[in-house]
């Protein structure tokens, strides 16, 4: 017997080589009837794999997102099935599931494959689930498995660097892949399947290699949840930031300026304006220094920093000047200037915090096909700053930040947010810079802290930033979609590189430890997430204009104005429309251009002094003095906008 421990902390006895399924039939026949994958002590298996020993059993079904991983993990299977079925000769690479869906790379060979093409492979891969096939994973020796694929390069390729005694296969129909396990039970739970693009890809993301085509898919357990999908990327396309961006003039691009490197609009450059204003308040009260740093540096600082060898070879290369050997980069990142600011001084432990904040513009030479927007741009601003402490310090300081972003995310209504402390992955300890006693009191101090203040947090290996661990806040936007945004990290590191020093208590000197810290992480980006998640209906104290008038006719211009400059003496951004249109046609565009709210002015609202509101997306407010409208726009943005 052997026993099986389950998440609510139940152990269950069982016979030997019982499977997760048949623990989930001892459960019930109708939780096991939705059980689609497992993990046996944290690793994943098949819900037909024996168990042999003692351990620690989860069961998933579609809603957890390990069963969405396996169902579309199986069904990459199905895709790659329908492939090699309906285009001979085509090689198969890798298909792995991705955060929503599933896709696998293809050599074509003389195939093309175009939009016109889904269809069929859509209803390929409906006929193969409709089998209601068996995954079944088995074992291959290394010379069996290069004998399968002595026709396949990009296979053999992966095959070459696994020991033999490790190779296994997938089966299912007629169809067999290279495949580390992780399926569904069998095809037939996959109901519903939508090839959703096509895109080029290099062979193992490298542009020195061959380019495959991506299939990218979706598959759910029933049609509804595709058609409920499907109609979520209609809702997407319209709040994509790069439409919303040009139809509310906030930014642009240039071929002649460079890819990735957005031009703000003066509407756009207001609204970062304010953004900034915004947190350089909080900031100010909450005892930030503003500094500023230039956009280059020479190459031996960021030697220095570490920043040289992470980025280096795939940043925009050293910038040259007359002087034989002097070397400058534009910069990746605003901390090694920081450490300089602060080394520009001697430190006692009574000056500290020092808290430098700098809203600095980065460059990183990211891929061209990897450019979206201003979602991932070569120059952005970070809302930057970095506080050097005491040890005492730092479990306050830490925690004082955290409010900070909280604090930002509520004005900004992002509500629905999950923390991840991103910490070192232990099997591969090159990718960081530092001692590992470093590494843990910096990893214990993010965990207690995110503890402490109560937050909804997960721990992630691997996640780490090259110099130091960090806690990342996950935010779910109005779709349903997961973003980083805002990150506090403590280093023990940069510190020590650039040695930084504070004379301490006892008249010795010690090091300062480092907090990096951004709410907004980069403006760019975290405009493109703002103006998707509120579809571009900002909060009201963000709105580039707050109040539109719409005067019936060139008669009421001169009243029209009148209300302007009241509306401005109260602070309220407003601006007159007075282009000879219907009114109607004014209302419409109006609600195009996501002003909050229209002032209708005429005969009537002239005669009595007054104005007619009407809000974005109709709502009426009737005729009212300018006075209240004044406290109606206030009593809203310090509903929103509460002092930090």
């Amino acid at each position: 017997m052997i026993d099986i421990t389950l998440p609510d902390g139940s152990v269950k006895q069982f016979e030997k080589n019982v499977t997760p399924m048949d623990v989930a039939k001892s459960i019930s026949e109708g939780f096991a009837r939705n059980v689609i994958s497992a993990s046996f002590n944290g690793t994943t298996v098949e819900t037909v794999t024996p168990l042999t020993t003692d351990g620690s059993l989860v069961l998933y079904t579609w809603n957890n997102d390990e069963g969405k991983t396996a169902f579309w993990h199986s069904s990459a299977h199905v895709l790659a099935q329908a492939i090699e079925e309906l285009y001979p000769g085509a090689k198969l690479t890798i298909g792995p599931a991705i955060e929503n869906g599933f896709y696998y790379d293809v050599d074509f060979g003389e195939h093309t494959i175009s939009e016109k093409d889904f269809k069929a492979i859509e209803t390929k891969m409906l006929e193969i689930a409709r089998g209601k096939h068996d995954f079944k994973m088995r074992s291959a020796t290394k010379a069996e498995a290069l004998s399968l694929y002595s026709d396949n390069e990009f296979k053999t390729e992966l095959i070459e660097n696994l020991e033999d005694g490790t190779i296994t296969f997938c089966d299912h129909s007629s169809f067999t892949d290279l495949c580390r396990g992780g399926h569904i039970p069998n095809t037939g739970i996959i109901k519903a399947v939508k090839i959703l693009s096509v895109a080029g890809a290099y062979w193992r993301g490298d542009e020195n290699n061959p380019q495959l085509v991506r299939v990218y898919g979706i598959s759910f357990p029933k049609q509804k949840e595709l058609t409920e999908y499907l109609e979520l990327l209609e809702e997407a396309k319209k709040r994509d930031h790069r439409k919303l961006g040009k139809e509310l003039e906030l930014f642009t691009f240039s071929r002649k300026v460079g890819q990735g490197l957005p031009l703000w609009l003066p509407k756009g450059a207001a609204l970062r304006e304010r953004l900034e204003n915004f947190l350089k308040t909080a900031q100010k009260k909450a005892g930030y220094e503003m500094v500023v740093t230039p956009h280059i540096g020479q190459k031996e600082l960021y030697v220095t920093s570490g920043h040289y060898a992470k980025y280096g070879e795939d940043s925009f290369q050293p910038i040259h000047t007359p002087k034989e050997d002097e070397e400058f980069l534009l910069k990746p990142m605003n901390c090694p200037h920081h450490c300089e600011i602060y080394n520009s001084a001697q430190w006692s432990y009574k000056d500290l915090p020092k808290r430098y904040a700098e809203f600095g513009t980065v460059y990183r030479y990211e891929q061209s096909g990897e450019l979206h927007g201003l979602t991932r741009v070569r120059g952005f601003t970070q809302d930057d700053a970095h506080l050097f402490c005491t040890p005492d310090q730092l479990d306050k300081e830490f925690k004082d930040v955290i409010d900070l972003v909280l604090y930002v995310f509520d004005a900004l209504g992002f509500e629905n947010f999950t923390a991840q402390v991103s910490v070192r992955d232990p099997e591969n300890p090159d990718k960081y810079i530092g001692d590992v006693e470093n590494w843990e009191k910096a990893e214990r101090a993010i965990i207690n802290a995110a503890s402490d203040k109560g937050l909804d947090y997960v721990i992630e290996e691997g996640e780490a930033a090259f110099y130091g661990p960090k806690l990342d806040f996950m935010v779910k936007d109005a779709l349903g979609r997961r973003w980083q945004l805002g990150t506090i990290q403590v280093d023990y590191n940069l510190p020590e590189r650039f040695d930084l020093t504070y004379k301490g208590s006892d008249n010795e000197l010690h090091r300062p430890i480092m907090i990096h810290r951004a709410p907004f992480g980069s403006i760019e980006r975290f405009i493109a997430i703002l103006l998707e998640h509120t579809a571009g209906n900002f909060p009201l104290w963000l709105m580039p204009t707050q109040a539109v008038i719409l005067s019936i006719s060139e008669k009421y211009e001169k009243y029209s104005e009148k209300v302007l400059n009241l509306l401005e003496n109260d602070e309220i951004r407003a601006l007159v429309d007075h282009r000879n249109e219907t009114i109607g046609k004014k209302i419409r565009e109006s609600e195009m251009q996501k002003h909050p709210y229209m002032i209708i002015i005429g005969e009537q609202e002239e005669k009595e002094n007054k104005i007619t509101v009407r809000k974005h997306g109709g709502e009426d407010l009737g005729m009212i003095s300018i006075e209240k409208f004044s406290e109606i726009i206030k009593e809203e943005i310090n509903k929103t906008l509460k002092s930090f």
